[in-house]
């Protein structure tokens, strides 16, 4: 596939899947060796289910999330992605009591492609900054 055709494929991953919860895709867009990177969590991420669980954690703290794509460039066979996610803290995120609190938290994702299809991606969000926001980490 093209580099604009993957753009097309990451884009959706942020509208569909991310903002609008559409978990039903995971299974057409992910490969089954897939391999989520994120500096955040303890272990990688694994597979169309390990990523599965994964987006429901951040789903189910932020129900309403929306997440924006501010901007791609894609090479070869990677897309980055440069996003913001806006969402109200309402569920329980990795031990952390509801808030209710908005959070807006700026990220970029590098995602490699395989036939359209995510096959590894790395992360790297605010993770402190969400923190702060759901009031687990004093501000400074």
């Amino acid at each position: 596939m093209s580099t604009e055709e993957n753009k097309d494929v990451a884009r959706r991953w942020a509208e569909e899947v991310w903002s609008k919860g559409n978990l039903s895709l995971i299974d057409e867009l992910v490969t089954p060796d897939y391999v989520e990177h994120d500096p955040a969590t303890p272990e990688e991420v694994r597979g169309p289910e390990g990523i599965r669980h994964y987006i429901e954690a951040f789903r189910n703290a932020l129900p309403d999330m929306q997440l924006t794509v501010e901007d791609q460039v894609a090479e070869g066979e990677k897309v980055v992605t440069r996003w913001t996610a806006r969402g109200t803290h309402r569920g329980e995120f990795m031990g952390i009591a509801p808030s209710g609190n908005r959070l807006e938290i700026a990220g970029m994702s590098i995602d490699r492609f395989s036939g359209g299809r995510f096959v590894e991606s790395w992360e790297n969000y605010d993770a402190l900054g969400m923190m702060q926001q759901m009031g687990a980490v004093p501000k400074p």
